[in-house]
Protein backbone atom coordinates (compact mmCIF):
# COMPACT_ATOMS: atom_id res chain seq x y z
CA UNK A 1 0.00 0.00 0.00
CA UNK A 2 2.81 2.41 0.97
CA UNK A 3 4.63 1.56 -2.30
CA UNK A 4 1.50 2.38 -4.31
CA UNK A 5 1.02 5.73 -2.51
CA UNK A 6 4.68 6.63 -3.09
CA UNK A 7 4.37 5.78 -6.78
CA UNK A 8 1.26 7.94 -7.04
CA UNK A 9 3.02 10.88 -5.37
CA UNK A 10 5.97 10.61 -7.79
CA UNK A 11 3.55 10.44 -10.73
CA UNK A 12 1.71 13.57 -9.55
CA UNK A 13 4.99 15.42 -9.06
CA UNK A 14 6.11 14.67 -12.62
CA UNK A 15 2.65 15.60 -13.95
CA UNK A 16 2.75 18.94 -12.12
CA UNK A 17 6.26 19.63 -13.43
CA UNK A 18 5.10 18.98 -16.98
CA UNK A 19 2.14 21.34 -16.58
CA UNK A 20 4.43 24.07 -15.23
CA UNK A 21 6.86 23.68 -18.14
CA UNK A 22 4.09 23.74 -20.73
CA UNK A 23 2.29 26.72 -19.22
CA UNK A 24 5.42 28.90 -19.11
CA UNK A 25 4.30 30.24 -15.73
CA UNK A 26 7.53 32.14 -15.09
CA UNK A 27 6.64 35.86 -15.15
CA UNK A 28 9.84 36.74 -17.04
CA UNK A 29 9.79 34.01 -19.73
CA UNK A 30 8.91 34.52 -23.39
CA UNK A 31 7.07 31.48 -24.72
CA UNK A 32 8.76 31.66 -28.15
CA UNK A 33 12.37 31.44 -26.96
CA UNK A 34 12.31 30.62 -23.24
CA UNK A 35 15.78 29.07 -23.18
CA UNK A 36 17.67 32.20 -24.31
CA UNK A 37 15.37 35.23 -24.16
CA UNK A 38 13.54 36.48 -21.07
CA UNK A 39 11.67 39.64 -20.20
CA UNK A 40 9.10 40.93 -17.72
CA UNK A 41 5.85 39.75 -19.25
CA UNK A 42 3.75 41.68 -16.74
CA UNK A 43 5.42 44.99 -17.63
CA UNK A 44 5.45 44.18 -21.38
CA UNK A 45 2.09 42.50 -21.81
CA UNK A 46 1.01 44.67 -24.77
CA UNK A 47 3.04 46.43 -27.44
CA UNK A 48 6.75 45.68 -27.33
CA UNK A 49 9.80 47.73 -28.39
CA UNK A 50 11.19 45.06 -30.73
CA UNK A 51 10.15 43.55 -34.04
CA UNK A 52 10.34 39.81 -33.43
CA UNK A 53 11.29 37.04 -31.05
CA UNK A 54 12.45 34.80 -33.91
CA UNK A 55 16.20 35.06 -33.31
CA UNK A 56 18.73 34.24 -36.06
CA UNK A 57 20.42 31.58 -33.92
CA UNK A 58 19.86 28.35 -35.83
CA UNK A 59 22.35 25.89 -34.28
CA UNK A 60 22.85 24.26 -37.70
CA UNK A 61 24.32 27.46 -39.16
CA UNK A 62 27.98 28.43 -38.95
CA UNK A 63 30.32 31.18 -40.15
CA UNK A 64 33.73 31.07 -41.79
CA UNK A 65 35.92 33.62 -43.57
CA UNK A 66 37.87 33.54 -46.84
CA UNK A 67 40.88 35.72 -47.56
CA UNK A 68 42.66 36.41 -50.85
CA UNK A 69 46.21 36.77 -52.15
CA UNK A 70 48.86 38.33 -49.94
CA UNK A 71 51.71 38.13 -52.48
CA UNK A 72 52.54 38.88 -56.05
CA UNK A 73 53.97 42.11 -54.67
CA UNK A 74 52.93 42.15 -51.01
CA UNK A 75 52.31 45.76 -50.04
CA UNK A 76 54.51 47.51 -47.52
CA UNK A 77 51.54 48.49 -45.32
CA UNK A 78 51.25 44.88 -44.08
CA UNK A 79 47.58 44.72 -45.03
CA UNK A 80 47.55 40.94 -44.63
CA UNK A 81 48.85 41.20 -41.07
CA UNK A 82 46.15 43.76 -40.32
CA UNK A 83 43.56 41.34 -41.69
CA UNK A 84 44.65 38.68 -39.21
CA UNK A 85 43.83 41.03 -36.34
CA UNK A 86 40.51 41.93 -37.94
CA UNK A 87 39.60 38.26 -38.26
CA UNK A 88 40.12 37.89 -34.53
CA UNK A 89 37.62 40.73 -34.05
CA UNK A 90 35.04 38.91 -36.19
CA UNK A 91 35.64 35.45 -34.66
CA UNK A 92 34.73 33.14 -37.58
CA UNK A 93 34.91 29.44 -36.83
CA UNK A 94 37.81 29.09 -39.29
CA UNK A 95 39.55 30.90 -42.17
CA UNK A 96 40.52 29.68 -45.66
CA UNK A 97 43.02 31.40 -47.96
CA UNK A 98 42.88 31.00 -51.75
CA UNK A 99 46.66 30.84 -52.24
CA UNK A 100 49.67 33.07 -52.94
CA UNK A 101 50.70 33.73 -49.39
CA UNK A 102 54.51 33.80 -49.87
CA UNK A 103 56.43 35.56 -52.65
CA UNK A 104 58.28 32.40 -53.69
CA UNK A 105 60.00 32.28 -57.08
CA UNK A 106 63.29 31.31 -55.50
CA UNK A 107 65.08 27.97 -55.45
CA UNK A 108 66.71 28.73 -52.10
CA UNK A 109 64.96 26.42 -49.62
CA UNK A 110 66.26 28.37 -46.64
CA UNK A 111 64.70 31.53 -48.08
CA UNK A 112 61.43 29.68 -48.76
CA UNK A 113 61.30 28.42 -45.18
CA UNK A 114 61.99 31.96 -43.95
CA UNK A 115 59.09 33.28 -46.03
CA UNK A 116 56.75 30.63 -44.60
CA UNK A 117 57.89 31.45 -41.09
CA UNK A 118 57.06 35.10 -41.71
CA UNK A 119 53.56 34.10 -42.83
CA UNK A 120 53.04 31.66 -40.00
CA UNK A 121 53.95 34.35 -37.49
CA UNK A 122 50.90 36.21 -38.84
CA UNK A 123 48.49 33.28 -39.16
CA UNK A 124 49.67 32.10 -35.75
CA UNK A 125 48.00 35.17 -34.22
CA UNK A 126 44.59 33.85 -35.23
CA UNK A 127 42.32 32.42 -32.56
CA UNK A 128 40.85 29.90 -35.02
CA UNK A 129 42.18 27.43 -37.65
CA UNK A 130 43.63 28.70 -40.94
CA UNK A 131 43.46 26.48 -44.04
CA UNK A 132 45.90 26.89 -46.96
CA UNK A 133 45.36 26.56 -50.71
CA UNK A 134 48.37 26.23 -53.05
CA UNK A 135 49.05 29.23 -55.29
CA UNK A 136 51.62 29.72 -58.02
CA UNK A 137 53.83 31.86 -55.74
CA UNK A 138 53.67 29.18 -53.03
CA UNK A 139 54.90 26.34 -55.26
CA UNK A 140 56.71 28.20 -58.06
CA UNK A 141 59.65 25.77 -58.44
CA UNK A 142 60.29 22.11 -57.49
CA UNK A 143 62.13 23.31 -54.38
CA UNK A 144 59.06 25.27 -53.31
CA UNK A 145 56.87 22.18 -53.80
CA UNK A 146 59.22 20.23 -51.56
CA UNK A 147 59.00 22.91 -48.88
CA UNK A 148 55.19 22.91 -49.16
CA UNK A 149 55.12 19.14 -48.64
CA UNK A 150 57.43 19.41 -45.62
CA UNK A 151 55.35 22.12 -43.97
CA UNK A 152 51.79 21.45 -45.16
CA UNK A 153 51.57 17.93 -46.56
CA UNK A 154 49.29 17.17 -49.52
CA UNK A 155 48.75 19.42 -52.51
CA UNK A 156 44.96 19.00 -52.31
CA UNK A 157 42.67 17.79 -49.56
CA UNK A 158 39.14 17.88 -48.19
CA UNK A 159 37.34 18.11 -44.89
CA UNK A 160 33.72 18.00 -43.74
CA UNK A 161 32.51 20.56 -41.21
CA UNK A 162 28.92 20.64 -39.97
CA UNK A 163 27.78 18.46 -42.87
CA UNK A 164 29.41 20.74 -45.48
CA UNK A 165 32.15 19.42 -47.77
CA UNK A 166 35.17 21.67 -48.28
CA UNK A 167 37.14 20.64 -51.36
CA UNK A 168 40.55 22.34 -51.56
CA UNK A 169 42.01 21.61 -55.01
CA UNK A 170 45.39 22.30 -56.62
CA UNK A 171 45.25 24.49 -59.71
CA UNK A 172 49.07 24.34 -59.86
CA UNK A 173 49.20 20.52 -60.15
CA UNK A 174 49.91 20.33 -63.89
CA UNK A 175 53.13 21.88 -65.27
CA UNK A 176 52.84 25.65 -65.77
CA UNK A 177 54.77 27.98 -68.05
CA UNK A 178 58.17 29.16 -66.83
CA UNK A 179 58.15 32.63 -65.21
CA UNK A 180 59.99 35.53 -66.87
CA UNK A 181 63.79 35.49 -66.40
CA UNK A 182 64.95 37.13 -63.20
CA UNK A 183 61.57 36.84 -61.50
CA UNK A 184 63.05 36.67 -57.98
CA UNK A 185 65.14 39.80 -58.50
CA UNK A 186 62.19 41.68 -60.01
CA UNK A 187 60.00 40.88 -56.99
CA UNK A 188 62.70 42.08 -54.61
CA UNK A 189 63.18 45.30 -56.60
CA UNK A 190 59.45 45.97 -56.73
CA UNK A 191 59.08 45.44 -52.99
CA UNK A 192 62.00 47.81 -52.31
CA UNK A 193 60.61 50.47 -54.66
CA UNK A 194 57.28 50.42 -52.85
CA UNK A 195 59.09 52.21 -50.02
CA UNK A 196 61.77 54.14 -51.90
CA UNK A 197 59.82 55.28 -54.97
CA UNK A 198 56.13 54.23 -55.01
CA UNK A 199 55.48 55.84 -58.42
CA UNK A 200 58.36 53.92 -60.00
CA UNK A 201 57.08 50.71 -58.37
CA UNK A 202 53.68 51.34 -59.97
CA UNK A 203 55.27 51.84 -63.39
CA UNK A 204 57.37 48.71 -62.97
CA UNK A 205 54.28 46.65 -62.14
CA UNK A 206 52.39 47.98 -65.18
CA UNK A 207 55.29 47.02 -67.46
CA UNK A 208 55.63 43.62 -65.79
CA UNK A 209 51.97 42.78 -66.41
CA UNK A 210 52.53 43.37 -70.14
CA UNK A 211 55.41 40.88 -70.29
CA UNK A 212 54.66 38.16 -72.86
CA UNK A 213 55.44 35.38 -70.38
CA UNK A 214 53.02 36.86 -67.82
CA UNK A 215 50.24 37.35 -70.40
CA UNK A 216 50.74 33.77 -71.65
CA UNK A 217 50.71 32.39 -68.11
CA UNK A 218 47.49 34.20 -67.19
CA UNK A 219 45.76 32.95 -70.34
CA UNK A 220 46.87 29.31 -70.02
CA UNK A 221 43.96 27.06 -68.97
CA UNK A 222 44.21 25.23 -65.65
CA UNK A 223 44.56 21.49 -66.08
CA UNK A 224 43.64 18.86 -63.49
CA UNK A 225 45.78 15.74 -64.05
CA UNK A 226 44.16 12.29 -64.00
CA UNK A 227 45.35 11.52 -60.47
CA UNK A 228 43.69 14.61 -59.03
CA UNK A 229 40.55 14.03 -61.12
CA UNK A 230 40.29 10.49 -59.77
CA UNK A 231 40.73 11.80 -56.23
CA UNK A 232 37.99 14.40 -56.76
CA UNK A 233 35.63 11.76 -58.14
CA UNK A 234 36.28 9.42 -55.21
CA UNK A 235 35.98 12.19 -52.60
CA UNK A 236 32.64 13.30 -54.01
CA UNK A 237 31.44 9.68 -54.10
CA UNK A 238 32.31 9.27 -50.43
CA UNK A 239 30.47 12.45 -49.46
CA UNK A 240 27.11 12.29 -51.20
CA UNK A 241 24.93 13.30 -48.25
CA UNK A 242 26.47 16.69 -47.40
CA UNK A 243 24.18 19.71 -47.57
CA UNK A 244 26.61 21.84 -49.62
CA UNK A 245 30.03 21.65 -51.26
CA UNK A 246 32.47 24.57 -51.21
CA UNK A 247 35.36 24.36 -53.70
CA UNK A 248 38.65 26.28 -53.51
CA UNK A 249 41.39 26.71 -56.10
CA UNK A 250 43.98 29.42 -56.47
CA UNK A 251 43.27 30.17 -60.11
CA UNK A 252 39.73 30.91 -61.39
CA UNK A 253 39.62 27.94 -63.76
CA UNK A 254 36.31 29.03 -65.30
CA UNK A 255 37.85 32.12 -66.92
CA UNK A 256 39.50 29.97 -69.58
CA UNK A 257 38.06 26.49 -69.02
CA UNK A 258 40.02 23.38 -69.94
CA UNK A 259 38.48 20.00 -70.66
CA UNK A 260 39.68 18.71 -67.29
CA UNK A 261 38.01 21.65 -65.54
CA UNK A 262 34.78 20.84 -67.39
CA UNK A 263 35.19 17.28 -66.13
CA UNK A 264 35.27 18.60 -62.56
CA UNK A 265 32.16 20.67 -63.28
CA UNK A 266 30.43 17.54 -64.57
CA UNK A 267 31.27 15.68 -61.34
CA UNK A 268 29.75 18.54 -59.33
CA UNK A 269 26.74 19.02 -61.58
CA UNK A 270 24.14 17.19 -59.46
CA UNK A 271 25.08 18.80 -56.16
CA UNK A 272 24.78 22.25 -54.63
CA UNK A 273 28.15 24.00 -54.63
CA UNK A 274 29.99 27.33 -54.62
CA UNK A 275 33.53 27.83 -56.00
CA UNK A 276 36.10 30.38 -54.75
CA UNK A 277 39.47 31.35 -56.26
CA UNK A 278 41.94 34.25 -56.31
CA UNK A 279 45.08 34.86 -58.42
CA UNK A 280 43.86 37.87 -60.44
CA UNK A 281 44.01 40.33 -57.50
CA UNK A 282 40.59 41.64 -58.56
CA UNK A 283 37.16 40.78 -57.20
CA UNK A 284 34.73 39.25 -59.67
CA UNK A 285 31.45 37.33 -59.55
CA UNK A 286 30.10 34.80 -62.04
CA UNK A 287 26.96 32.68 -62.06
CA UNK A 288 27.37 29.69 -64.37
CA UNK A 289 24.45 27.31 -64.83
CA UNK A 290 22.99 28.41 -61.49
CA UNK A 291 26.23 27.99 -59.52
CA UNK A 292 28.25 30.85 -58.04
CA UNK A 293 31.93 31.28 -58.92
CA UNK A 294 33.73 34.01 -56.99
CA UNK A 295 37.20 35.43 -57.63
CA UNK A 296 38.56 37.01 -54.48
CA UNK A 297 40.16 40.42 -54.43
CA UNK A 298 43.54 40.69 -52.68
CA UNK A 299 44.45 41.02 -49.03
CA UNK A 300 47.68 42.93 -49.46
CA UNK A 301 48.81 41.79 -52.93
CA UNK A 302 49.51 44.32 -55.68
CA UNK A 303 46.64 45.60 -57.80
CA UNK A 304 47.03 44.50 -61.41
CA UNK A 305 44.58 46.85 -63.13
CA UNK A 306 42.12 49.58 -62.25
CA UNK A 307 38.45 49.11 -61.50
CA UNK A 308 35.90 48.50 -58.73
CA UNK A 309 37.33 45.02 -58.06
CA UNK A 310 40.46 46.63 -56.61
CA UNK A 311 39.65 46.13 -52.96
CA UNK A 312 41.47 44.55 -50.04
CA UNK A 313 38.76 42.49 -48.40
CA UNK A 314 37.70 39.32 -46.73
CA UNK A 315 34.59 37.28 -47.49
CA UNK A 316 32.27 36.33 -44.63
CA UNK A 317 30.18 33.21 -45.25
CA UNK A 318 27.24 32.04 -43.17
CA UNK A 319 26.22 28.51 -44.10
CA UNK A 320 22.44 28.26 -43.81
CA UNK A 321 19.89 25.56 -44.60
CA UNK A 322 19.42 27.17 -48.02
CA UNK A 323 23.12 27.53 -48.78
CA UNK A 324 25.79 30.16 -48.16
CA UNK A 325 24.98 33.78 -47.39
CA UNK A 326 28.02 35.69 -48.65
CA UNK A 327 29.14 39.14 -47.49
CA UNK A 328 32.30 40.95 -48.55
CA UNK A 329 33.95 43.14 -45.94
CA UNK A 330 36.42 45.79 -47.09
CA UNK A 331 39.35 45.83 -44.70
CA UNK A 332 39.22 49.63 -44.55
CA UNK A 333 35.70 49.35 -43.13
CA UNK A 334 36.62 47.28 -40.11
CA UNK A 335 38.41 48.50 -36.99
CA UNK A 336 38.37 47.71 -33.29
CA UNK A 337 36.52 49.33 -30.40
CA UNK A 338 39.17 52.04 -30.01
CA UNK A 339 38.32 53.52 -33.41
CA UNK A 340 40.26 54.11 -36.61
CA UNK A 341 43.98 54.70 -36.04
CA UNK A 342 45.11 57.41 -38.52
CA UNK A 343 48.59 55.88 -38.58
CA UNK A 344 47.09 52.70 -40.03
CA UNK A 345 45.05 54.41 -42.73
CA UNK A 346 47.40 53.35 -45.50
CA UNK A 347 46.89 49.73 -44.52
CA UNK A 348 43.13 50.16 -44.47
CA UNK A 349 42.96 52.04 -47.77
CA UNK A 350 45.91 51.89 -50.17
CA UNK A 351 44.44 54.67 -52.31
CA UNK A 352 45.79 57.03 -49.68
CA UNK A 353 44.46 59.71 -47.40
CA UNK A 354 45.89 62.87 -48.93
Amino acid sequence: MMRMQLSMMIFKAFLLMGIILQSGCSPTQSESSAAVFKYDQAALSGAKPWTSEDFANNPEEFQFAIIGDRTGGANVQDTFGLAMDQLNLLQPEFVINVGDIIEGYTRDKAELHAQWEEVEDMTGRLQMPFFYTRGNHDVSYPEAREVWKERHGPAYYHFVYRNTLFLVLDSEDAPRLDPPPGMEEKIKLYNRLQTEDPEKAKQMLAEFMKDEAIVAGLSKPVEFPEEQLAWIKNTLKENTDVRWTVVFTHEPCWENPSESFRAVQALLKERRFTWFAGHLHYYDYDNIDGHEYITMGPAGASWHHDGPGNVDHMTWVTMTEDGPQIANIALKGLFDRKGLDPELFGAYDRKGAD
